[in-house]
């Protein structure tokens, strides 16, 4: 718990107010034994007496981690001999990092446990993809020490002291992880459902500020637009190693709690609007980095479960928001939504300050890089991520946040594809919050809190979807990589050629069974065989992208997660003329048609993605 509290924003306050004489690091204790690697590296990185003891070779940019890798004899007994065009034996060890080719001697260490995002980044080939896949699947061995490499003008880099080093994200306890996993599940879940938690209360809003309906609404869809443009900018932030996962998460989360205030008090609509957009831009690090913080903590084989997971959060807060105001709003004002958001953000917030440690590995190990300069005087040991960090320039961090996202989704028609697809679904999603009023407020006559209670349809869906997604990664997915190997990345499309059908059956069935006549939990089937679509579509398509694009994998999504909400922002406000001037039978069959066309898409992308990852020219080869 001590080292939980340390690594938390609250514990790193106390460091500096005391000096780190509280709350200190193995370094900085009294009885603190400095491995003989960094406190006497040139007797340990320069005299081998064997080449089984020799050091690995000096890499031009060494990765931030290295890889899991067993005994060699353990490998030899797995893996066929591989020769290379020499027809000598490769060497398994080999790895393309994002910088450079690098192969390494035999390894005389166990080497440490890689995060899903490093071992992205280190994949430029379908080679290196495959081999990260079966490094995941090895069971962790027998502790051992790992030898830091050494650079040629001297630079040694500091790295984890053995292979089951508590300090890496990788090797923390399941518990802890579990722990760190729900803090970052009940922030998403708070900031996304303060999107829709605004939806009762449009009504009330036009009464006091006199606007249409249409005006009402920009408090839910600017919120939605501004989490989507959020991440274009706090994601890089917390990829550059000297500032981490937590700053961004602590500073703009506590924006977005103080913004809660003056949103319920404020009495002028426009200032209502932005107030809103602003919410929205500082909650959307959830968002641009919950993703991140988990893949730091769980292998790339184990992800697709705690993926889900969050998954599940992000998709359910929006569904969640309408039960909690629907009922509240309707007994007292539409404010009441708005100071809802703020006693349930605000408690969320002490959590992750008091307890969300750092993830991030780059940040982790340059700390620790610092605190042994300073304990051994030597400033030779430098961290991998201040190398790579010094050789940072605004234009490229800019590029990669603002322009490889474009670039990716105007070159490549894969990519493109589902971008559109998954902002078509998410849209659709998103034109519930004005469907749901004219279905079950008009037609079957329910108020703001019964109508709120439909949206559980969709909490059920998720849940149901989750198990069966779990079942599909726990049976089939793990045993066929651990057998035959990672395979083509559209075979993580095989789901959604079955649920892909199910978007397009249940907005029918919600079109034309929302009637008087008939019970109100038909339309509701409809909706959740829809949501369990949307859903398993969209885990299938954030599985099967890092694995065409893996080094580009954060500005995919970063990308997707932009257009994807921008669509949502205007669904909100043409899917009330639709439904109004078409009807909600008509208007949603209109939808369910463009859903049909997307699936024969997936279809098309099953099928000939090979050729088209071919033609691109950011698929791994």
């Amino acid at each position: 718990m001590s080292a939980l509290i340390r690594d938390a924003p609250v514990g790193q306050l106390i460091r500096w107010a005391t000096r780190n004489r509280i709350l200190q690091y193995p370094e900085e204790r009294p009885n603190f034994q400095c491995p003989n690697c960094y406190s006497h590296p040139d007797e340990r990185l320069e005299h081998y007496p064997t080449k089984e003891e020799a050091p690995p070779a000096v890499p031009e940019s060494p990765p931030v981690e290295e890889a899991v890798y067993p005994d060699p004899e353990t490998i030899l007994e797995q893996k066929s001999d591989i020769e290379d065009e020499e027809g000598e034996e490769l060497e398994l060890e080999k790895i393309r990092t994002a910088q450079t080719a690098r192969t390494s001697h035999t390894a005389r260490t166990q080497l440490s446990r890689v995060g899903t995002r490093t071992a992205l980044q280190k994949s430029i080939t379908r080679a290196d993809l495959e081999q990260q896949f079966t490094l995941a699947t090895i069971e962790k061995g027998p502790t051992r020490p790992i030898e830091p490499e050494k650079l040629p003008d001297g630079t040694i880099l500091v790295d984890w002291y053995t292979s089951d080093d508590p300090e890496n994200p990788q090797n923390w306890s399941f518990g802890k992880k579990l722990f760190v996993m729900a803090l970052i599940d009940l922030y998403t879940l708070s900031v996304y459902m303060g999107s829709a938690i605004y939806a009762p209360s449009e009504e009330g809003v036009m009464e006091r500020f006199n606007v249409s309906v249409q005006a009402a609404s920009l408090g839910l869809s600017m919120y939605v637009l501004a989490y989507g443009i959020g991440p274009l900018l706090w994601s890089p932030l917390s990829e550059i190693p000297v500032i981490g996962r937590n700053p961004p998460y602590m500073v703009s989360y506590a924006i977005f709690v103080i913004l809660l205030v003056p949103t319920a008090l404020v009495d002028n609509f426009a200032g209502l609007v932005v107030l809103r957009f602003l919410q929205g831009f500082f909650g959307s690090p959830c968002l641009a980095t919950g993703g991140a913080t988990l893949q730091d903590m769980y292998s790339i084989i184990k992800l697709p479960y705690v993926l889900s997971i969050w998954a599940f959060a992000a998709t359910c807060g929006p569904a969640l928001g309408p039960i909690i105001s629907g009922f509240s709003v309707q007994a007292e004002n539409w404010r009441w939504s708005l100071w809802e958001m703020l006693w349930l953000n605000g408690p969320i917030f002490l959590l992750l300050f008091f307890f969300l440690p750092e993830t991030g590995s780059a940040n982790l190990l340059l700390r620790r890089a610092q605190r042994l300069r300073k304990l051994t005087g030597d400033n030779r040991l430098k961290a991998q991520s201040e190398i790579d960090q010094a050789q940072m320039n605004p234009k490229d961090v800019a590029v990669e946040a603002l322009v490889r996202p474009i670039q990716l989704m105007l070159f490549d028609p894969a990519i493109a594809f589902t971008a559109v697809y998954t902002s078509l679904i998410y849209g659709i999603f998103y034109s519930f919050f004005e469907a749901f009023p004219l279905v079950f407020n008009v037609m079957y006559g329910f108020n703001l809190g019964q109508m709120g209670l439909t949206f559980l349809s969709i909490t059920v869906a998720v849940i149901l979807s989750i198990a069966f997604y779990w079942a599909y990664i726990r049976y089939v997915v793990e045993p066929d990589i651990i057998q035959n190997g990672l395979g083509s990345p559209e075979r993580r499309l095989i789901p959604a050629l079955i649920v892909t059908f199910l978007v397009p059956i249940g907005l029918f069935i919600f079109a034309w069974t929302s009637r008087p006549n008939i019970h109100w939990i038909v339309p509701c089937i409809g909706i959740a065989i829809t949501t369990v679509g949307i859903f398993l579509i969209i885990q299938c398509i954030f599985l099967y992208l890092p694995l065409v694009y893996p080094q580009f994998a954060a500005s995919l999504f970063a990308g997707n997660d932009f257009l994807r909400s921008s669509v949502a922002a205007g669904a909100i406000h043409f899917s009330r003329p639709l439904f109004g001037n078409l009807g909600v039978d008509r208007g949603v069959t209109l939808l369910a048609g463009l859903t049909c066309g997307c699936s024969i898409g997936v279809y098309v992308l099953f099928f000939y993605g090979s050729r088209l990852r071919a033609r691109s020219r950011f698929a791994a080869k």
